[in-house]
């Protein structure tokens, strides 16, 4: 048999055609790696096409496709499975149906390098800042802390607060998306290398299961949708919801989609929008600090903590106590953490908390503003 004719038989036009864009990914992502201007050209003219297509395709379905293909995802393979055991054997077409799910393969691995993946090779931050970003002393960090804690003293009267202590959104969900666009639409002007993008978030119906896996959201580059796990508190809501806008954005690395969401939050003219800004940056803030110094974080940040932040703290470890030991979590832990790292990403999972590096550097330079330094 000749490669036409076994090409003919044994793979269908779909997969052929994956194949063959699969290894064109291949040649992109490597030059990728290599080159770094060149995945930043990628990444900000060509992913960014990519993205925002799937980003509006996917905005006309109201619920998130992800979710949906994720699952289905078991018992359709279920169904291939026995399929194959049961028809394709007896037809002699197995082969073929191998090919049909190397192609499901390959079109997955064609999204990502497309859409997403050489935002892992574009240059940092620190690069298009042209900034070096060094890892802050604890002097920088309750100095970046201080500044955090006076913005929020100045908007905590505008914030309300649950009887548990968990502050309200005081508006819907979606409203909540578009003043998040509108706060990007700022953040364009001075950050080039963001995609400008408009466009919706999705909701996750399974929200409460999801969260036994730890998970506030995540972005799926194969259908270009940022989702978000809506049983968390509303402050985490918020932030997660930036975060994945980021990601949408073109911002791969998650300490600086974090850094990002900190920036879009704290740029709207929102007051709550900037509350959660700032309380979530604290937490990350004086977590490093009471591993740097804790003196300093028990006689500093705990005293001079807002009370509306220590609140929010207090009621969200009570919301997530019942999740905290999951099984769920530890699995969806330790597949993220090797996703992050075979991306080049050698923290792993830790990378989220390095964002207190860039947070750090920008809340002291507003500090510096403010005393005319």
């Amino acid at each position: 048999m000749s490669i036409k004719q076994f090409c003919k038989k044994n793979i269908p036009p779909f997969a052929l055609v994956m194949i063959i864009l699969a290894l064109v990914s291949v040649l992109i992502k490597v030059a990728a790696v290599v080159s770094e201007p060149f995945a930043d050209f990628f990444n900000r003219n060509i992913s960014a096409l990519f993205r925002a297509a799937l980003a509006h395709l996917s905005s006309l379905i109201p619920f998130s496709i992800a979710e949906t293909l994720i699952i289905c995802a078991v018992p359709l393979a279920v169904l291939f499975i026995v399929y194959c055991i049961k028809v394709s054997a007896a037809k002699g077409t197995l082969l073929r149906q191998f090919f049909r799910v190397l192609a499901l393969l390959c079109f997955i691995f064609v999204t990502f390098v497309w859409g997403y993946g050489t935002g892992y090779d574009a240059p940092t931050i620190e690069e298009r800042l042209e900034t070096e970003i060094p890892s802050p002393s604890a002097d920088e960090l309750y100095s970046a802390f201080a500044m955090a804690a006076v913005k929020t003293y100045e908007i905590e009267s505008k914030i309300q607060s649950a009887k548990s202590g968990s502050t309200v959104m005081p508006y819907s969900f979606d409203e909540m998306v578009d003043k998040l666009n509108s706060a990007y639409d700022t953040l364009y002007e001075e950050y080039d290398f963001l995609t400008p993008l408009h466009t919706g978030v999705k909701q996750i119906a399974l929200s409460r299961a999801l969260t036994y896996t730890h998970m506030s959201g995540f972005y799926t580059f194969f259908t270009g949708e940022a989702n978000v796990n809506t049983n968390y508190p509303d402050y985490v809501i918020v932030y997660t919801t930036a975060h994945e806008m980021a990601h949408q954005r073109g911002i791969a690395r998650e300490d600086e989609a974090n850094y990002i969401a900190f920036l879009a939050c704290i740029t709207s003219d929102d007051p709550y929008i900037r509350y959660c800004g700032y309380a979530n940056i604290i937490e990350y803030i004086a977590t490093a600090l009471a591993k740097a110094d804790p003196e300093k974080y028990e006689n500093g940040v705990l005293k001079f903590m807002p009370t509306t932040v220590k609140n929010e703290y207090y009621a969200f470890n009570a919301f997530f106590e019942r999740y905290r030991a999951s099984t769920a979590s530890k699995v969806s832990s330790a597949a993220n953490d090797t996703y992050l790292k075979v991306q080049g990403v050698s923290e792993g999972e830790e990378s989220y908390g390095l964002v207190v590096d860039l947070a750090t550097v920008y809340l002291n330079s507003e500090l510096d503003k403010a005393f005319g330094k």
